[in-house]
């Protein structure tokens, strides 16, 4: 019967790739289901939304404004240009309108002040998707006037050049992730075979989340950006290269121990499930802990995370061991493990472990004082937001747009913030807005075609009014969102009654919800890791002390962030946003590399005591665990070759956090603390009530 026992593993192996196909094909539909709208990721009790609905009493169609602007290349706009550019505002409606994307009348063309530039709005259906940045490129190349720089900006050329940054998901960012893993694999392994089945895995966990969160996302169960998809997908590659590397080293470890491959691997596999199965689960609940959220894009995002992850830890635990059991030891040509024969011993890690074992207070409390010395520049992380101009790294032409807007017109008239107000007190209101510092202009919504004009009898729809508000300010600037929280406590003044909404209001809104939900959500996740931790490890006392060690670990690293993302980085800000999601990523992520050791470190107190079993494992996975550390950072690093702010600084926070985790917490915060309180680490499981022989006191006193 041993003679057979090939089938099993080679008929998961082909179950795993012949699925491979039709879940790609799926799972490459993803993107068709994006929604990358902040109004549409908003909870249905914030101000803005509300907002969003009464407007539809007002124009019922839908419509997101592309603002078609040209700037003069010399001096003031003649009147022959003046009638060129009319026609070609006509070219770009005939453009939307042949695309099946007109969604109303644009406005004629509006000459500044200073008579150097042109705008016309153009109206555009909201629910284009994919279909908006081609549209937008058509109508760039049509209204190109000789004599001028033409632009298409405001919400709808915004949302355009944001959604083409997310094009490389499927080619840049993967392309990117997958080679630095590869070098990292060929550089540890030194062999030309593991390293693609460990990337093999990697691929077919991100095939199989990418067709799952097709499902859930085309159902309506989940809602899904861009960004979280690049996110999940960095995710399941940094993930289940991880929990590849600590099986991968297990049954190599083995190998040296069975002569048989097929008890090697079992083995193998009996000592890593749990550590694997319990990272996994960190990961995935720590992620689930979004749903808590306000925001349906942490919402999504938790998710597509969570199913990335647990087909990960499936396929590292059923495709992997089943290739590398039918391989054997062939896996690690040319360097491959000798029955009974025994490495040499690796100086680098045992070295630490000796270190940490003969001082291990000073290694603490130095080690704790430098991760303290950088949290506390924490609280001066500049979280305040940053303008859609500034999320958008290189060349766009909405954003010179704006900076052109900005020059010649009051800056938020591209996109007015709305304001729905009863009729019988709408001129009260009126007057209040138009006092609101920041406020360039306020006129009653009249229905006609082209700007809103000063003194016209506004439309009345159910008793309400519509006003809009045209900021002196850039409508997607923090100065913006400041402004509006002003106009809305200003109204309140007026009229309780009043609404404040529009393109401002709704980053407004999600500014506050992602307050709300750091206060709710970073709670839930400690709680949530903290009970997987107690279940794990047996003990109430370790996982306190790693949950300790992570969380400090978390404001060192955003203590960094705050010194270099400004002064050396010289980066306008961040999205309040990205502190919850570092945060999230960081404590779960983190906790992995601690349960790889203290669970080893557990196998080995059994037989030699807890100080010397976690010095032993220290030095067993040191290797291991420096390797995975090295690959998830490099892994989320690959964020950053996408031309997004947010995803450039959660790059960094993640990467750096991890490595932080890596060569200071898990390799001398940790051991040497539990080296301090011995025993009592495992309280209160019966290893705490263990006492070391006396010769194995005396041992430890030599080491």
């Amino acid at each position: 019967m041993g003679r057979w026992r090939w089938i099993l593993p080679a008929l998961v192996v082909l179950v795993w790739l012949a699925g491979a196909g039709p879940l790609g094909a799926l799972g490459g539909q993803l993107t068709e289901v994006q929604e990358n709208d902040t109004a549409a990721f908003l909870p249905d009790s914030a101000e803005s939304t509300r907002v969003a609905e009464l407007q539809q009493g007002f124009a019922p169609a839908e419509a997101i404004p592309a603002v078609l602007l040209w700037e003069s290349t010399g001096g003031a706009i003649d009147p022959q240009t003046l009638v060129t550019i009319g026609e070609r505002v006509g070219e770009a409606a005939r453009v939307a309108e042949e695309a099946g994307a007109l969604a109303g009348q644009p406005s004629p063309p509006v000459p500044s002040q200073d008579g150097q530039a042109v705008q016309a709005l153009l109206p555009l259906p909201t629910d284009l998707g994919e279909e908006l940045g081609p549209l937008v490129d058509e109508i760039r190349a049509a209204i190109a006037v000789e004599g001028t720089d033409a632009y298409v900006t405001g919400p709808a050329g915004i949302f355009a050049d944001f959604g083409k940054a997310f094009e490389g998901i499927d080619g840049l960012l993967l392309l990117a992730a997958f080679g630095v893993v590869l070098l990292i694999l060929l550089v540890v392994y030194r062999s030309p075979i593991l390293p693609f089945l460990v990337i093999g895995t990697a691929g077919l966990a991100l095939t199989a989340g990418n067709a799952v969160a097709y499902l859930l996302a085309d159902g309506g169960v989940i809602t899904v950006n861009g960004q979280s998809q690049g996110i999940a997908s960095i995710l399941v590659v940094g993930a289940a290269t991880d929990y590849g590397l600590l099986l991968v080293a297990r049954f190599r470890e083995e190998l040296r121990h069975e002569q048989s491959k097929y008890t090697a691997m079992r083995t193998a596999l009996r000592r890593s499930w749990e550590p694997i199965v319990a990272s996994g689960a960190t990961v995935v609940l720590g992620v689930l802990c979004l749903l808590f959220s306000d925001l349906a894009s942490n919402r999504g995002l938790g998710p597509i995370s969570a199913v990335s992850v647990t087909l990960a830890v499936l396929a590292a635990l059923t495709f992997l061991p089943a290739a590398l059991v039918l391989l054997g030891r062939a896996a690690f040509w040319p360097f491959r493990p000798r029955y009974g024969v025994e490495p040499p011993e690796g100086r680098g890690w045992q070295r630490v472990a000796v270190v940490v074992g003969r001082r291990p207070r000073r290694v603490l409390a130095l080690s704790t004082l430098a991760l303290l010395a950088a949290a506390v520049f924490a609280p001066s992380y500049d979280a305040s937001g940053i303008t859609f101009s500034d999320a958008i790294q290189g060349e766009s032409n909405a954003v010179d747009g704006q900076e052109a807007l900005a020059r010649h017109f009051d800056a938020g008239s591209g996109s007015p913030t709305v304001v729905v107000t009863p009729e019988t007190t709408w001129p009260a209101v009126a007057e209040a807005a138009a006092a609101t510092e920041g406020v360039a202009t306020v006129v009653p919504f009249t229905g006609a075609d082209g700007p809103p004009q000063p003194g016209a009898a506004p439309v009345v729809v159910d008793g309400l009014v519509r006003l809009d508000v045209v900021l002196a300010v850039p409508a997607d600037s923090v100065e913006a969102i400041d402004t509006v929280q002003a106009l809305r406590a200003s109204l309140d003044g007026a009229d309780p009654g009043a609404l404040v909404g529009g393109d401002t209001a709704a980053n407004l809104d999600a500014r506050e919800s992602g307050a709300r939900d750091l206060r709710v959500i970073v709670p839930s996740v400690l709680g949530v890791i903290t009970v997987v931790l107690a279940l794990l490890l047996r003990s109430l006392v370790a996982p306190l002390l790693l949950i300790t060690t992570v969380v400090l670990s978390v404001g060192a690293t955003v203590g960094v962030a705050a010194l270099l993302f400004g002064d050396v980085f010289g980066f306008p800000g961040s999205d309040p946003g990205i502190l919850l999601i570092a945060f999230v990523f960081l404590v779960a992520l983190g906790i992995d590399y601690n349960i790889f050791l203290m669970t080893r470190a557990r196998e080995e107190s059994q037989r030699h005591g807890t100080r010397d079993g976690v010095l032993r494992a220290l030095a067993v996975t040191g290797g291991v665990i420096t390797s995975a550390g090295l690959v998830l950072a490099a892994t989320f690093g690959a964020l950053s070759v996408l031309p997004l702010l947010f995803l450039v600084q959660l790059a960094f926070l993640v990467g750096f956090g991890v490595l932080l985790d890596t060569f200071v917490v898990r390799s001398l915060v940790v051991p040497s603390a539990v080296a301090l309180l011995g025993d009592r680490t495992w309280w209160p499981s019966r290893l705490a009530r263990r006492r070391p022989e006396p010769e194995r006191e005396r041992e430890l006193e030599r080491v």
